[in-house]
């Protein structure tokens, strides 16, 4: 490791992209023991690998602010969006979407909505079969119930899988691939135009949706603002709950006896919990530095990006022991899976309705004795947002 000249932040120039896209663990595990603030060449930032220092970063928004110069997220949703506001203007945008997520809403309406579209993609599996998970019920499950939560049902499952992980690979392109932009760009006009038209319909016939929400507000925030707020919401709303099924099922697979266990006690909410812990579905984040400041003794200047890692933070030993394995029975801790502050993540308690309440114990239900039959073909794959690329089930 070096230091760059006037900075007393180390540097590691031999840290890549690829490395964190296909296994970043083993290199936060020594981050967080030899150098938990660390500048990556790489990804032009400076990273923050221990709970405590990810934590204290989201914590401040006045000194660590969300409006990241270099992120690609402005030029992959072609506007800076919420996740790049600070404040009053942040607080403004959240809050217009806000009675879409409330408790309310949640129990009446979401709860009755999510549990149908649960019962007729579950439905559709085949018994006896090995069927893929992740493009036979995570992926759909999760674009359906958005669309609802929404107010787009007219987007096909396709089109908001799609869209979502172009706005992904377009908001996590720091190595600008000109080619990422040109798909964001196109799913951008798409999804514009689809808006555009459900925005219509929600004005004249309003309903518990995001959309009609925002549209028909007292005061409406700009209708690009508007459409940023859905688009953002695709791009975190799919892959969250998507990434987290996949990653509880298999945590529960490869460990009988917490299966065992979680079943019989419907300690579904626990298996939740330590799914998200163990791979964050949202990996990392970035801060820009307003003024001058000392993260572990080390001196960093206003103008700095700093990336908190929360894959890292939330298997930090000193907060979770043995924190590299799946363990439903671990003592309970927080966890920054979600974030925390105030760009704290606004569909949590809608995920955990989706997958703790909902399609994990209806799952088990139906096939009470699938199983995984080789867990070493599933792969997890991101560096921005993680999760395996497949999960091959046999359905019994």
């Amino acid at each position: 490791m070096t230091t760059v000249l006037g900075s007393d932040v180390p540097v590691d120039d031999t840290i890549t992209i690829a490395q964190l896209t296909e296994d970043p663990y083993p290199i936060y595990r020594r981050l967080r023991a030899e150098a938990p603030v660390l500048r990556v060449p790489a990804v032009n930032r400076i990273l923050l690998t221990k709970a405590a220092d990810t934590k204290y970063v989201k914590d401040n928004w006045e000194l660590f602010s969300s409006d990241d110069p270099l992120t690609p997220m402005a030029r992959a949703f072609q506007t800076q969006t919420l996740m790049r506001k600070d404040g009053e203007a942040h607080k403004r945008e959240r809050n217009a979407m806000a009675p879409a997520f409330s408790p309310k809403n949640i129990r009446g309406c979401w709860q009755e909505i999510y549990t149908k579209v649960a019962e007729d993609y579950v439905g559709r599996l085949p018994r006896g079969e090995t069927v893929d998970l992740f493009t036979d019920l995570a992926a759909p499950y999760a674009a359906r119930c958005l669309t609802h939560l929404l107010g787009i049902p007219e987007a096909t499952d396709d089109q908001m899988i799609r869209w979502s992980q172009t706005l992904i690979d377009g908001a996590g392109n720091f190595g600008n691939v000109p080619a990422l932009y040109e798909r964001s760009d196109a799913a951008n006009d798409e999804m514009n135009a689809l808006f555009d038209a459900c925005a219509d319909r929600a004005r004249a016939d309003p309903d518990a949706s995001a959309l009609s929400a925002m549209v028909n507000a007292d005061d409406p925030i700009e209708t690009r603002q508007i459409y940023s707020n859905i688009k953002i919401a695709i791009g975190g709303g799919i892959n969250e709950p998507r990434d987290a099924f996949l990653t509880i099922l298999y945590g529960l697979f490869t460990n009988p006896d917490q299966r065992d266990a979680c079943v019989r006690d419907t300690m579904w909410d626990t298996a939740f919990e330590e799914g998200v812990r163990w791979v964050a579905p949202i990996q990392a984040s970035s801060r820009l530095v307003t003024r001058d400041c000392e993260i572990r003794g080390h001196h960093i200047a206003k103008g700095e990006v700093v990336m908190t890692i929360q894959a890292s933070a939330c298997r930090d030993e000193e907060v979770y022991g043995e924190a590299e394995d799946y363990n439903i029975f671990r003592p309970r801790a927080p966890h920054q899976a979600f974030g925390n502050g105030p760009h704290f993540c606004q569909g949590t308690h809608i995920a955990r309705r989706m997958l703790a309440q909902i399609l994990l114990p209806m799952i088990f239900d139906r096939f009470p004795n699938m199983t995984l039959p080789d867990p070493g073909v599933v792969k997890f794959r991101g560096f921005g947002f993680r999760g395996p690329l497949s999960l091959p089930v046999t359905l019994n």
